[in-house]
């Protein structure tokens, strides 16, 4: 057998196991733990973390997340079957069985890595595993409001990474300069065990904007979730009611993404980027308002991720010049303050 049949078999191998990690929107779930980890520290210490422990928080929570891709999977053969059928479960290129190994194997390694770095963020993780675990057994067959808890258990992401490298004090210590003063302002009201604002903003800013990119891939599936008893909210109240509402999620996200940047005294070009990035974002919304076929929901799914990406990148970037350029200010320098 030649190498390039044995090289063509392994690729057939394993490309269905990459499509199962959801690679058109990988660029999100890289760069949310990415630029998650180094906010906290950048927050705490006015510094970037170590490498090595910024990579483990980014596979941990790549991982994380993109376990529970596979395990929605496993439970919605059936509506992939008419949705989504080439996809690998339902085309027969990966048994439910493999899958189901495969998403545990993900899982596992997020937990370890989580319980490695911090407990508490081996805690949050192992809640934000149990939610989505719920959403995808219980919630989506049962209630147009499953959308939720997706939310709330990505809104739990950021969080988790920010506790590996900015404990809040509960289970740990509190570290970094700025713990040190918030302890000493706060000890008597007994309230040092609180995460700042900027980590707060971040979860909210993930869950509501999770709630628009979900609803807009629920609106690309809402044939197949009708036909077997899903009451999405797409299914239940139509898609241009559902538009709507992702609109409006989206604007309250756009807002908590400049919220995040002010609290956390970032520079200028993360609040150039989120803005005009966000912008972009809203009139896809609006189309899909114009338009609202599932089809444009699909689009509209993959553009959520797609600026969320730039979000994060642009804030990545931004932490860098902050650190390593002396000249760069932060926005409120920008404007005198």
């Amino acid at each position: 057998m030649s190498v390039r049949v044995i090289n063509l078999s392994l690729k057939n191998k394993i490309m269905p196991y990459i499509t199962m990690l959801r690679p058109e929107i990988a660029f999100m779930d890289i760069t949310l733990p990415a630029s998650s980890a180094m906010l906290a520290y950048y927050f705490a210490t006015g510094d970037l973390p170590n490498l090595w422990l910024l990579l483990l928080a980014t596979i941990g929570g790549f991982f994380a997340i993109t376990s529970s891709y596979v395990f929605n999977d496993c439970v919605d053969v059936d509506i992939d079957l008419i949705n989504l059928p080439n996809r690998p479960l339902p085309s027969g290129q990966v048994s439910r069985r493999s899958a189901f190994i495969y998403a545990t194997a993900l899982a596992l390694i997020a937990v370890f890595i989580s319980f490695y770095m911090n407990p508490e963020s081996f805690v949050v993780l192992l809640i934000a595993l149990f939610i989505i675990t719920l959403y995808s057994v219980f919630f989506k067959r049962k209630t147009p409001f499953s959308f939720i808890p997706v939310g709330l258990a990505y809104g739990l992401v950021p969080i988790g990474i920010w506790l590996a490298f900015a404990p809040a004090g509960i289970l740990t210590p509190a570290v970094g300069p700025y713990f040190t003063g918030m302890a000493s302002a706060l000890a008597d009201l007994k309230l040092t065990y609180l995460l700042p604002l900027p980590a707060l903003f971040f979860g909210l800013m993930i869950c509501m904007t999770d709630w628009g990119f979900t609803l807009a891939g629920v609106s690309r599936d809402v044939e197949g979730d009708r036909q077997k008893g899903a009451p999405t909210l797409p299914v239940t109240y139509g898609i241009p009611l559902t538009a709507k509402f992702i609109l409006i999620i989206w604007v309250i996200g756009i807002v908590l993404s400049i919220a995040i940047g002010l609290s956390a005294n970032l520079g200028p070009l993360y609040f150039i980027i989120a803005l005009l990035s966000g912008f972009w974002m809203l009139l896809h919304c609006v189309k899909f308002i114009k338009n609202p076929t599932p089809e444009l929901g699909g689009r509209l799914f993959v553009d959520g991720s797609n600026y969320r990406g730039v979000m994060f990148s642009a804030m990545i970037l931004d932490i860098l010049l902050l650190v390593f350029v002396d000249v760069y200010p932060t926005l409120l320098e920008f404007f005198g303050f």
